[in-house]
Protein backbone atom coordinates (compact mmCIF):
# COMPACT_ATOMS: atom_id res chain seq x y z
CA UNK A 1 0.00 0.00 0.00
CA UNK A 2 2.78 2.45 0.96
CA UNK A 3 4.68 1.62 -2.24
CA UNK A 4 1.57 2.17 -4.35
CA UNK A 5 0.84 5.51 -2.67
CA UNK A 6 4.44 6.68 -3.13
CA UNK A 7 4.43 5.63 -6.79
CA UNK A 8 1.14 7.45 -7.42
CA UNK A 9 2.41 10.63 -5.73
CA UNK A 10 5.66 10.56 -7.70
CA UNK A 11 3.76 10.03 -10.96
CA UNK A 12 1.36 12.91 -10.27
CA UNK A 13 4.23 15.16 -9.24
CA UNK A 14 6.24 14.37 -12.37
CA UNK A 15 3.21 14.87 -14.61
CA UNK A 16 2.29 18.22 -13.08
CA UNK A 17 5.89 19.46 -13.10
CA UNK A 18 6.64 18.50 -16.70
CA UNK A 19 3.34 19.04 -18.53
CA UNK A 20 3.73 21.41 -21.48
CA UNK A 21 0.74 22.94 -23.24
CA UNK A 22 1.02 24.98 -26.46
CA UNK A 23 -2.02 27.02 -27.57
CA UNK A 24 -3.77 25.31 -30.49
CA UNK A 25 -1.98 22.00 -29.87
CA UNK A 26 -2.88 18.88 -28.00
CA UNK A 27 -3.19 19.18 -24.23
CA UNK A 28 -1.61 15.79 -23.59
CA UNK A 29 1.23 15.98 -21.07
CA UNK A 30 4.80 15.53 -22.20
CA UNK A 31 6.60 13.65 -19.45
CA UNK A 32 10.34 14.08 -19.04
CA UNK A 33 12.43 11.39 -17.33
CA UNK A 34 12.67 11.85 -13.55
CA UNK A 35 16.42 11.27 -13.64
CA UNK A 36 18.84 10.90 -16.53
CA UNK A 37 20.77 8.12 -14.78
CA UNK A 38 19.21 4.65 -14.86
CA UNK A 39 17.32 3.89 -11.67
CA UNK A 40 19.17 0.58 -11.33
CA UNK A 41 22.48 2.46 -11.24
CA UNK A 42 21.18 4.80 -8.54
CA UNK A 43 19.70 1.85 -6.67
CA UNK A 44 23.07 0.08 -6.67
CA UNK A 45 24.89 3.24 -5.60
CA UNK A 46 22.58 3.87 -2.64
CA UNK A 47 22.64 0.18 -1.69
CA UNK A 48 26.43 0.43 -1.56
CA UNK A 49 26.53 3.55 0.64
CA UNK A 50 23.85 2.01 2.87
CA UNK A 51 26.04 -1.09 3.24
CA UNK A 52 29.11 1.02 4.08
CA UNK A 53 27.17 3.16 6.56
CA UNK A 54 25.90 0.15 8.46
CA UNK A 55 29.20 -1.70 8.29
CA UNK A 56 30.55 1.26 10.29
CA UNK A 57 27.49 1.06 12.57
CA UNK A 58 27.99 -2.66 13.18
CA UNK A 59 31.70 -2.10 14.03
CA UNK A 60 30.90 0.91 16.27
CA UNK A 61 33.31 2.91 14.08
CA UNK A 62 32.25 6.44 14.98
CA UNK A 63 34.68 8.14 12.57
CA UNK A 64 33.40 6.24 9.53
CA UNK A 65 29.77 6.44 10.70
CA UNK A 66 29.90 10.22 11.17
CA UNK A 67 31.03 10.78 7.57
CA UNK A 68 27.63 9.67 6.24
CA UNK A 69 25.60 12.40 7.96
CA UNK A 70 25.12 16.06 7.11
CA UNK A 71 25.90 18.40 10.05
CA UNK A 72 22.27 19.61 10.13
CA UNK A 73 20.65 16.19 9.74
CA UNK A 74 17.25 15.47 11.25
CA UNK A 75 16.39 12.09 12.77
CA UNK A 76 12.71 11.33 13.30
CA UNK A 77 12.07 8.26 15.48
CA UNK A 78 8.59 7.03 16.34
CA UNK A 79 9.56 6.36 19.96
CA UNK A 80 12.36 8.88 20.50
CA UNK A 81 10.95 11.88 18.65
CA UNK A 82 13.04 14.38 16.70
CA UNK A 83 16.81 14.79 17.09
CA UNK A 84 18.41 17.61 15.10
CA UNK A 85 22.09 17.65 14.24
CA UNK A 86 24.89 15.18 13.63
CA UNK A 87 26.32 15.90 17.10
CA UNK A 88 23.24 14.45 18.76
CA UNK A 89 23.28 11.38 16.50
CA UNK A 90 26.95 10.80 17.26
CA UNK A 91 26.41 11.18 21.01
CA UNK A 92 23.61 8.62 20.86
CA UNK A 93 25.76 6.29 18.73
CA UNK A 94 28.74 6.49 21.12
CA UNK A 95 26.48 5.86 24.14
CA UNK A 96 24.96 2.82 22.41
CA UNK A 97 28.41 1.42 21.64
CA UNK A 98 29.65 2.04 25.19
CA UNK A 99 26.85 -0.01 26.81
CA UNK A 100 28.78 -3.23 26.34
CA UNK A 101 26.14 -5.05 24.33
CA UNK A 102 26.63 -5.42 20.60
CA UNK A 103 23.98 -4.21 18.13
CA UNK A 104 23.97 -5.30 14.50
CA UNK A 105 21.82 -4.02 11.64
CA UNK A 106 20.87 -6.12 8.63
CA UNK A 107 19.01 -4.76 5.61
CA UNK A 108 16.14 -6.86 4.27
CA UNK A 109 17.43 -6.53 0.70
CA UNK A 110 14.16 -7.45 -1.01
CA UNK A 111 12.48 -4.39 0.55
CA UNK A 112 14.97 -1.77 -0.64
CA UNK A 113 13.48 1.02 -2.76
CA UNK A 114 15.51 3.90 -4.15
CA UNK A 115 13.94 6.89 -5.84
CA UNK A 116 15.74 9.89 -7.36
CA UNK A 117 15.23 13.39 -5.97
CA UNK A 118 16.04 15.62 -8.94
CA UNK A 119 18.81 18.11 -8.27
CA UNK A 120 19.31 16.79 -4.73
CA UNK A 121 19.95 13.08 -4.38
CA UNK A 122 17.76 10.13 -3.51
CA UNK A 123 15.25 8.73 -1.08
CA UNK A 124 15.86 5.24 0.28
CA UNK A 125 12.97 3.26 1.76
CA UNK A 126 13.23 -0.17 3.30
CA UNK A 127 13.01 -2.58 6.16
CA UNK A 128 15.88 -3.65 8.37
CA UNK A 129 16.44 -6.01 11.26
CA UNK A 130 18.42 -5.22 14.36
CA UNK A 131 20.07 -7.87 16.50
CA UNK A 132 21.63 -7.45 19.92
CA UNK A 133 24.06 -9.48 21.94
CA UNK A 134 24.21 -8.82 25.66
CA UNK A 135 27.44 -9.68 27.49
CA UNK A 136 27.80 -13.43 27.84
CA UNK A 137 24.69 -14.11 25.74
CA UNK A 138 23.94 -15.21 22.19
CA UNK A 139 22.75 -12.81 19.50
CA UNK A 140 18.97 -12.22 19.49
CA UNK A 141 16.63 -10.41 17.13
CA UNK A 142 15.57 -7.05 18.58
CA UNK A 143 13.05 -6.44 15.86
CA UNK A 144 12.26 -5.65 12.25
CA UNK A 145 11.66 -1.97 11.54
CA UNK A 146 11.00 0.42 8.67
CA UNK A 147 13.11 3.36 7.60
CA UNK A 148 13.35 6.24 5.14
CA UNK A 149 16.68 7.97 4.41
CA UNK A 150 16.98 11.14 2.37
CA UNK A 151 20.43 11.18 0.77
CA UNK A 152 22.02 14.35 -0.58
CA UNK A 153 24.63 13.96 -3.31
CA UNK A 154 27.48 16.43 -2.72
CA UNK A 155 30.87 17.00 -4.30
CA UNK A 156 32.35 14.81 -1.55
CA UNK A 157 29.82 11.97 -1.81
CA UNK A 158 26.49 10.93 -0.34
CA UNK A 159 25.25 12.31 2.99
CA UNK A 160 22.05 11.59 4.90
CA UNK A 161 20.05 14.72 5.66
CA UNK A 162 16.85 13.11 7.00
CA UNK A 163 16.10 9.80 8.71
CA UNK A 164 12.64 8.52 9.55
CA UNK A 165 12.69 5.37 11.66
CA UNK A 166 9.41 3.74 12.60
CA UNK A 167 7.59 0.52 13.45
CA UNK A 168 9.32 0.01 16.82
CA UNK A 169 6.19 -1.10 18.68
CA UNK A 170 7.55 -4.67 18.97
CA UNK A 171 11.12 -3.83 20.07
CA UNK A 172 12.84 -6.50 22.18
CA UNK A 173 16.23 -5.95 23.84
CA UNK A 174 16.08 -8.48 26.67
Amino acid sequence: MNKLLLAACLLLLSLSATAQVTPGKSTRAVVAPINAAPVSSLHNEIAQVDSSLFAAFNRCDSTAYKAYFAPDMEFYHDLGGLAVGRKIEMQSFREMCARGSHIRRELVKSTLEVHPLKGYGAVEIGVHRFYHTNKGDVEKLSGTYKFIHVWQHTSTGWRITRVISYGHDQMRND
